[in-house]
């Protein structure tokens, strides 16, 4: 169940999971300023992962490639705001505000501890999703805007990606391919994140592995759900998600043609 404010633009999310569990591959074409009410989020990475439960505060930047798993906890419902930033109302508020110079090192989701204005900020929205009407434009705008400058106003680094609008660069195509072929993107995804057409993508990828995209993804994750199995001895229906494949059925298929044996043989 979802509330919006302002709908359809839905830049002010209150989001609350009633199933059990949920697990999504995702990439966000904004940054989004997250509140976790109840429950808990596990985002997973390329390299870690990491748990939020009530009370964490968290910036999840756009074009992040992530797993995120939602489900409740102490017997109540995954539920959380999210503010979504999107790059019109970012561009529009750094030509009036000076973006900060910082070298830091941005990590891929950035937490952020219990600050005064982060909390009044997020408790002064609640209300707003029992209203009936749309919440006016120009409050909505100074609700986004007051985000964004608390945000500024607790992490002066934070202008190093909120300030960025630029497309992916063209980068290593090996090197990002081997840390996300996990996550279950389309070929259109990887090759936007990579920083290259379609077109251009294939012909990079087949000059260095010398098989289509679409193979080597398929025996990455095979090998990964192999380990998986054998070494972590979880179960094929704890294994096929992580592994970057839809459903258990197609899993189970393409792991016995590739090793001979279904993936319930290992022991």
């Amino acid at each position: 169940m979802e509330k919006r404010l302002h709908n359809p633009s839905a830049e002010v999310v209150l989001s609350c999971l009633e199933e059990k569990y949920l697990k999504n591959e995702v990439m966000l074409d904004e940054h989004c300023f997250v509140r976790i009410i109840s429950g808990e989020v596990k985002i997973v990475l390329a390299a870690t992962s990491q748990v939020y439960g009530p009370g964490d505060t968290i910036l999840f930047p756009r074009r992040q490639l992530s797993t995120v798993i939602q489900y409740p906890k102490d017997n109540k419902a995954y539920k959380c705001v999210l503010i979504i930033l999107k790059g019109n109302r970012l561009k529009e508020y750094y030509s009036r505000n000076r973006a900060y110079a910082s070298t830091e090192r941005i990590p891929a989701v950035k937490s952020y501890k219990k600050h005064p204005l982060v909390e009044s900020y997020f408790a002064s929205l609640l209300p707003y999703f029992e209203l009936q009407e749309a919440l006016p434009e120009k409050l909505l705008a100074l609700k986004i805007e007051e985000a964004i400058t608390i945000l500024r106003t607790i992490d002066k680094s934070v202008d190093t990606f909120l300030a960025d609008f630029s497309e992916p660069g063209k980068i290593d195509l090996a090197e990002f391919m081997e840390k996300n072929y996990m996550f279950n993107m389309s070929l259109e995804k990887f090759s936007y994140l990579t920083g290259r057409s379609l077109t251009t993508f294939k012909r990079d990828f087949t000059k260095i592995y010398g098989i289509t995209p679409q193979r080597w993804l398929i025996n990455k994750r095979l090998q990964l759900a192999h380990y998986l199995l054998s070494e972590s001895k979880q179960k094929p229906v704890e294994v096929y998600r992580e592994a970057g494949f839809e459903n258990l059925s197609h899993f189970s298929y393409a792991f016995k043609k590739l090793f001979g044996y279904a993936p319930k043989e290992i022991i």
